[in-house]
């Protein structure tokens, strides 16, 4: 892949417009950057004077429609096209680097291209005149742009041999994808990596976690309310409740106690692994409206998942049809008895708190009800502490209607529930993984069902229950 940028170049303030071109064009076509002019490319335009060729078709273009403006006039564009390290010489990205400015501007616009090579990426700076050839018409920027240029830039590449950016962002896909691991980590990710290190070493307590951390260069600061890290180069402190998660002070000390358990964080140079996708169904989206636009790319969607599903299958294998029901039935079944075990849970706390919440309730008015029986159940006192006497009693009747004969202790209770929450924290990390896995293969079965022909809810036929997928 080679990631791309659009610029457009204004005359700005407090230049003319030749020296405004002069300026982008001695900047791309520096020859420390270009070995001396090996690889610049001039299309309808001598690279040795560009500047001055795009300065007189401006003025021919005023002269001819009578069009001026002032410092906001787009004088040029610049396009930016980025390599990945090691995939391309300076010769091909020069050439690649032609064909995507002919294919956007249709050869109507003189443009230079320039491989600058004094990077670790070879990269070109393409410097297209906003000014058509026959000095009547300008290149309008339009809407979405940028995306019709990297698709350009996609095919270009793909026919080239060369990598693209898989599923890109806006305006996030630039060198820095290709850099992984070699890309500065933030300064909040350096500590985070320091806080997994230091608790590698299994500390005793938070103390000792934090001598580690200085040992290992991390400034650690209490001067104020709130703990604070700071690694070398940084200016700023960093704190720690700012880093949230598993991060934040009380998650430490958690994680050294072992209360918490915490899953490897994927780095960014993982790539999360691709999930087969449910078909679209073409039929009904076109009686609902859709146009011929979204049928194709509806068809090319579920090619994808089609092939994804193939591709599940045999890395799990070579699964057969009756070993990818018999998964997704094991799947279902792991899925709904977790989730009957959470809610179990869930049930079990919420009968704690509530015996909780009545124990207490008992004991603070429970002096009150004395005073009351003493009084001999007196109308008086009853209006007098109606309140208290209530609350009791519900109480009462709440023991009364669990059978139990002696209260628990509110510690003994408190120990219980925070054995049921971590057992509800280990069974919904299990249920979280386990609903991803049962979608995925609800999915691939489905796309499998599609292939092999065969209706929902039904057996395959007999000679196609032993095909494999």
């Amino acid at each position: 892949m080679a990631t791309t940028r659009l610029m457009p170049l204004h005359v700005g303030k407090g230049r003319d417009i030749s020296t405004a071109i002069a300026d982008v064009i001695d900047y791309v076509e520096n020859p420390q950057k270009t070995d001396f002019g090996k690889f610049i490319y001039g299309h309808e335009c001598d690279t040795r004077t560009a500047d001055a060729e795009f300065l007189l078709s401006k003025r021919q273009y005023a002269n001819l429609t009578g069009r001026s403006r002032g410092a906001d006039d787009v004088i040029a564009y610049h396009l930016r096209q980025a390599f990945k390290p090691g995939e391309v010489t300076p010769e091909e990205a020069n050439r690649i680097g032609q064909e995507l400015a002919l294919k956007l501007t249709k050869g109507d616009h003189a443009f230079v291209v320039c491989t600058h090579i004094d990077k670790h990426h070879v990269h070109n700076h393409i410097i297209i005149n906003s000014t058509t050839l026959d000095c009547r018409k300008k290149f309008r920027n339009f809407w979405g742009s940028t995306w019709a240029i990297r698709r350009m830039n996609d095919r270009l590449c793909l026919e080239h041999g060369l990598s693209i950016v898989e599923n890109p962002k806006p305006s996030r896909d630039h060198y820095g994808t290709w850099l992984g691991d070699k890309k500065q980590p933030s300064f909040q990710e350096q500590i985070r990596r320091a806080i997994d290190a230091a608790l590698e070493e299994a500390p005793k307590d938070f103390e000792e976690l934090l001598k580690k951390l200085e040992a290992a260069g991390i400034e650690v600061n209490r001067e104020r309310k709130h703990l604070r890290f700071r690694v070398p180069g940084q200016e700023k402190y960093t704190r720690c409740d700012t880093l949230k998660g598993d991060y934040t002070e009380q998650a430490i000390k958690e994680r050294i106690d072992g209360t918490r358990t915490v899953k490897p964080r994927r780095t960014s140079s993982q790539k999360p692994a691709s999930r087969v996708g449910l078909l679209v169904d073409i039929e009904a989206a076109i009686r609902s409206g859709k146009g011929p636009g979204y049928e194709r790319w509806a068809k090319v969607f579920n090619l994808k998942q089609l092939s994804q599903a193939v591709i599940w299958l045999k890395e799990h294998g070579d699964m057969s049809y009756e070993d990818l029901q018999e998964r997704s039935d094991a799947a279902t079944a792991s899925f709904n008895a977790l989730s009957a075990e959470i809610k179990e849970l869930e049930s079990r706390m919420a009968a704690n708190g509530e015996l909780q919440k009545q124990i207490v309730n008992y004991a603070k008015t429970r002096a009150v009800y004395v005073e009351y029986r003493k009084a001999g159940y007196s109308k008086k006192f009853r209006a007098e502490h109606e309140a208290d006497i209530l609350i009791h009693q519900a109480a009462k009747k709440h023991f009364d209607g669990l059978g139990i004969k002696k209260l628990p202790s509110v510690r003994s209770l408190r120990e219980e529930y925070a054995g049921l929450l971590e057992q509800k924290r280990k069974a919904y990390s299990a249920y979280k993984q386990a609903r991803t896995d049962m979608r995925e293969l609800h999915n691939v079965r489905a796309n499998v069902e599609h292939l092999l022909d065969i209706p929902a809810g039904r057996e395959p036929q007999k000679d196609t229950q032993k095909s494999r997928q």
